[in-house]
């Protein structure tokens, strides 16, 4: 028997039961407020944090707004905004019309949408991690806005992570996604020092090697961070694992469905058939994306 590609897209049903939309806790109503709300927050929190810094020289005015785009920070809060925003619509089509707007999308699309969903369920550990263990330095902020604006996107985000891991349907994310984020970590390695090279500062101390004591040290950090998100990674599968195995075959509690429309062409879906398949399509574990 030929091994499996684990590169391609696939050519089965997507999503077949609607884990992505759904929830063994929240009906779809619910789920996707709570995603709209966490957006909202999110878009808010960078658009203030924008405004505030703009309007207050002493922080570093605009010009500290336009280096933030060169931070990990910054950047996977702007993904957590944006992929709670995209997954709010798709949830709100679901609740809607029974049939979510990422069903009727491209494959490669669908693909991109869980790999999306990896980096939010993974990276916002890594920048909480990295922040407070490495680059706080122990004394709380004196300004309440630091302390907000620290605690929103240093904390808040690992909390916006853990919804996501634990409120949702969502399987445990494909092994297959662990070398694409090792990769967008690489390159944004490589934005970090375009930025130092064109506009003279390191978005991170310890990839400065006179300031960590050698080039050696610097790439010391670096692969362990790489290590870091693989083990993060493989943290979460297994979470995830467990969740669903406790709400679904312990619990029974198959999920929270959208009453699907009276179609003679759409396929009835009810919380017992939905656990695993649409009529003869298995929602096969090992689904490939």
């Amino acid at each position: 028997m030929a091994p499996k590609n684990p590169f391609r897209f696939g050519d089965g049903l997507w999503d077949p039961s609607n884990r992505f939309e759904t929830s063994w806790l929240l009906n779809p109503w619910l789920l996707f407020a709570f995603r709209a709300l966490i957006s909202i927050y999110a878009f808010v929190t960078r658009f203030f944090i924008i405004g505030w810094t703009c309007a207050h020289s002493e922080v570093g005015g605009c010009e500290e707004v336009r280096h933030s785009f060169s931070y990990f920070t910054i950047l996977t809060y702007w993904g957590i905004a944006f992929y709670f925003a995209v997954a709010a619509i798709h949830t709100f089509t679901y609740a809607l019309r029974g049939r979510p707007l990422l069903d009727s999308f491209p494959r490669p699309l669908q693909a991109l949408h869980a790999l999306f969903h990896s980096t939010i369920i993974t990276y916002p550990f890594l920048v909480t991690i990295v922040y407070w263990v490495v680059l706080y330095k122990g004394e709380w902020f004196t300004v309440t806005f630091s302390a907000w604006s620290n605690v929103s996107q240093h904390g808040l985000n690992s909390l916006f992570a853990l919804f996501e891991i634990f409120i949702p349907r969502t399987n445990p994310p494909e092994w297959v996604h662990i070398p694409w984020l090792i990769l967008i970590l690489a390159l944004y390695l490589a934005v970090a020092y375009i930025t130092q090279a064109t506009e003279g500062f390191y978005v991170y101390s310890f990839l400065d090697h006179n300031d960590v004591g050698g080039r050696g040290i610097v790439a010391a950090y670096i692969i362990g961070i790489a290590v870091g998100i693989v083990v993060i990674f493989c943290i979460v599968w297994c979470i995830i694992w467990l969740r669903r195995w406790v709400t679904e075959t312990k619990l029974g509690m198959d999920g929270k469905f959208a009453k699907q429309p009276d179609n003679a062409n759409d396929i009835e879906m009810t919380a017992a058939a939905n656990k695993y398949a649409i009529g003869s399509a298995p929602e096969a574990p090992d689904r490939m994306y």
